[in-house]
C-alpha cells in the first residue's frame, strides 16, 4: 500500500512511472490480493464461519464482502485511468492518483478490520480440525489460482518496487 501511495504521488508530480512497474502492481492487486487472498476468504473462510454460526448479513462477513466489491470497482477504475494515461490523456494521471488513494484507504481499513475483528472471530468459532482443513484449502487455491512459485515472485516484485519507491 505504501508503494501505491508513492506511485500516486509520482503521478501527482507528473513524474514517469514505468509501465512495467504499473503492470506488475496491477497483476499483484488483481491476482494476489483479489483472486488469491479474497478468494480464500470468499470460498472457504466465510462459508466455514457461516457454518459455525456467524451470519453473512449484518456482521463482519457482509462488511468484508462489500469491501471486496468496492476494491474490485476501484481496481477497475485504476486500470481504466492507467490505460487512458498510457494513451496520453493528461487528466488520467490525476484520476489514477485519486483512485489509488481511495483504494489504499479502503484496504488500510479493510486490513485493520480483518486483524481486529474477522480473524479473531474466526479463531473463536473454528476448531483446530477446521483450521487445518482451511489451511489445506488455502494452499490448494493458491497453487491453482496463481501457480507454483508465483507467490515468491510476487514477494520479489514487492521487494523491487519497495527499493524503487520507498527510499
Amino acid at each position: 500500500l505504501r508503494v501505491l501511495q508513492a506511485v500516486a504521488r509520482r503521478f501527482e508530480r507528473g513524474d514517469v512511472v514505468p509501465a512495467g512497474h504499473l503492470d506488475g502492481i496491477m497483476e499483484f492487486l488483481t491476482i494476489f490480493v483479489d483472486r488469491c487472498h479474497h478468494g480464500k476468504e470468499e470460498e472457504f473462510l466465510f462459508p466455514a464461519m457461516e457454518a459455525a454460526g456467524v451470519p453473512r448479513e449484518g456482521g463482519p462477513i457482509g462488511v468484508m464482502l462489500s469491501e471486496h466489491e468496492q476494491g474490485r470497482a476501484l481496481i477497475s477504475r485504476i486500470k481504466e485511468s492507467l490505460a487512458r494515461h498510457a494513451s496520453g490523456e493528461k487528466q488520467a494521471a490525476a484520476d489514477s492518483a485519486a483512485a489509488i488513494y481511495q483504494y489504499v484507504d479502503l484496504l488500510t481499513q479493510h486490513i485493520a478490520k480483518e486483524n481486529s475483528v474477522l480473524f479473531s472471530l474466526a479463531d473463536s468459532r473454528l476448531d483446530a480440525g477446521r483450521d487445518n482443513q482451511l489451511f489445506e484449502d488455502f494452499e490448494r487455491l493458491e497453487r491453482e489460482r496463481i501457480g507454483i512459485g508465483k507467490h515468491e515472485a510476487f514477494h520479489r516484485l514487492l521487494d523491487q518496487l519497495s527499493d524503487t519507491y520507498l527510499k
